[in-house]
């Protein structure tokens, strides 16, 4: 009878480093486009003296910065969640889950790989 894995090999991390490594990349080019985005819209703000047509304007563009700020916060949300991973991946306790203990499948950490619990873990709460 063969032995349930408890960790994944080093080869097997690596795998996964390298997945998260290059959606950590792409994952910070957005967020420095959304930055630079957020700065753009306060530095092109109109300063009109006719104050009598920007009353819609200013709302647009006030939710047009709410978004983007939203945008932002949830990049750096999942840019932590990734460098935290990497960490996991260091300590040889990634895709563990956190609730049950046992290995979150391979297809899961390809698809989500910030992840730390199975599917049935997370349906739970």
């Amino acid at each position: 009878m063969e032995k349930e894995k408890t960790r994944y090999t080093d080869e097997e991390l690596q795998e996964f480093k390298e997945i998260i490594l290059a959606k950590l990349e792409v994952a910070k080019s957005e967020f420095k486009t959304l930055q630079s985005n957020l700065r753009d819209g306060n530095e092109n703000g109109t300063d009109s003296t006719n104050n009598n047509y920007l009353t819609l304007d200013d709302g647009a563009d006030t939710f047009e910065k709410e978004n983007l700020n939203q945008l932002a916060a949830h990049q750096l949300k999942f840019m932590k969640n990734l460098e935290a991973a990497l960490v996991r991946i260091e300590n040889k306790t990634y895709g563990i889950c956190k609730t049950s203990g046992k290995l979150i499948p391979k297809e899961r950490l390809r698809a989500v790989p910030h992840t730390t619990q199975t599917i049935e873990a997370k349906l739970k709460k």
